[in-house]
């Protein structure tokens, strides 16, 4: 299970059997979470980095109405915030989805590791680098997409995050979302987001059944909704190529 963060990491940066060895010593104790368990509150002075092993999380922030927007979604491997040290306070909040598997990694473990190990390190920027691609991608989603193909680019980009840390089986993985968090992340209705699940169902893209989400036709789904693994910058995965870095292999030589 504390694989999935090297496997992850490795979608970015070559590691050494050393750093995978670094990267296991920061998940001694990890903690078994249940559902909708908020891991930090807006507001909350952050004391770990919390690291998600198992299950799925997200960020959201409750407008003043008990509106929730659900901001990103945290799957295996994914930091809640690795610099989240330099703020004084959370201004949103983490919470559970499913059942989850939490590591809390102190700050002076992180401040070790990068210290001694740069792939690690390197490895670490890509991780902040790629949120916030994330980020843009789900702005263009919402502001820019039809609600179908919202949905449908969601469901493309799970299937190449969770698969990138080994939790796809034959384009199928864990999907524990309620209709009601799909419309909180879309900014769409429950009755909006079964209505499209329906539509997916029926063009046979999709099949929903028992909380596992299958995928029958990749290609035509992304096609559907215009989806391209490209913001998610993976290099040593079946989704991306391996990227030329010169000034990369410079540094290593010298």
């Amino acid at each position: 299970m504390q694989q999935v963060l090297t496997r992850k990491l490795e979608g970015f940066e070559d590691l050494s059997d050393d750093d995978r060895r670094a990267l296991d010593g920061l998940a001694p104790r990890i903690r078994q979470i249940g559902a909708h368990v908020d891991l930090v509150r807006e507001g909350d002075e952050p004391e770990h980095v919390h690291l998600i092993l198992d299950g799925l999380a997200c960020r959201y922030k409750v407008l003043p109405n008990g509106k929730r927007q659900i901001m990103a979604l945290l799957v295996p491997g994914d930091f809640c915030d690795l610099n989240v040290f330099i703020l004084d306070q959370m201004d949103h909040n983490i919470g559970t989805i499913s059942a989850c598997h939490v590591v809390d990694i102190p700050r002076r473990a992180i401040e070790e590791i990068t210290q001694a190990h740069p792939q690690i390190t390197r490895a670490f920027w890509w991780c902040g680098l790629v949120d916030e691609a994330v980020l843009r991608e789900w702005l263009v989603n919402l502001g820019g997409r039809a609600p179908e193909q919202r949905i449908a680019h969601l469901l493309c980009e799970l299937l190449v995050r969770l698969d990138a840390v080994g939790k796809v089986t034959n384009d199928s993985y864990p999907f524990p979302f309620t209709q009601v968090e799909l419309a909180d992340a879309m900014g769409l209705s429950a009755v909006h987001v079964h209505r499209t699940l329906r539509e997916l169902r029926e063009l046979g893209l999709i099949t929903l059944k028992r909380r596992v989400l299958t995928i029958h036709d990749v290609e035509q789904l992304k096609s559907f909704c215009g989806f391209t693994p490209n913001y998610l910058h993976l290099k040593n995965t079946r989704w991306g190529a391996r990227r030329s870095q010169p000034w990369l292999n410079q540094l290593r030589e010298s």
